[in-house]
């Protein structure tokens, strides 16, 4: 297991900044590797189940020679009406070894996520805001278990 905490980063920076930012990115990269090992599906949509947390459901949106935008939610029922929260974009940079969040819903289910998406406007604190939720979210599903390898339910 990687433990990206233990990393010296290659260059010291500031949480704000670009370069802070990217080393995020190449964070957000090693947590997802140890989600799933091998980030090159042979399928389009991988649930990962967990008896302590809620089904993962990751689906490729788009894939490229050098590139994969995947989805990263859980789904809820709301009063018969399907909900995904949080529902965040994420791309894959496979040559640089990067992952960046680049979307999210703006209506979140939970009360922390909505007080997290109204904190900030700019694109700079916006794009750490998100990349910060994502870091923690995939700390946390790596703790309670998920993994999208080869233990996942392929769906198609």
């Amino acid at each position: 297991m990687l433990v990206d905490s233990l990393l010296v980063p290659q260059c010291v920076y500031r949480p704000g900044t670009f370069t802070g930012l990217m080393t995020l990115y190449e964070s957000n990269y090693i947590k997802l590797h140890q989600l799933a090992s091998e980030m090159n599906w042979p399928v389009d949509a991988i649930v990962s189940s967990s008896p302590r947390d809620n089904d993962l459901h990751a689906e490729i949106v788009r894939r490229e020679a050098y590139t994969t935008t995947l989805r990263l939610t859980y789904r809820f029922d709301d009063a018969g009406v399907p909900a995904a929260d949080p529902d965040i974009i994420v791309r894959i940079y496979h040559d640089a070894r990067l992952v960046e969040a680049v979307s999210s819903r703006d209506a979140h289910r939970h009360v922390k996520l909505r007080e997290l998406a109204r904190s900030s406007n700019a694109e700079l604190d916006r794009r750490w805001r998100l990349n910060m939720l994502l870091n923690k979210w995939l700390d946390y599903l790596f703790e309670v278990g998920h993994s999208l390898g080869t233990a996942g339910r392929a769906l198609s």
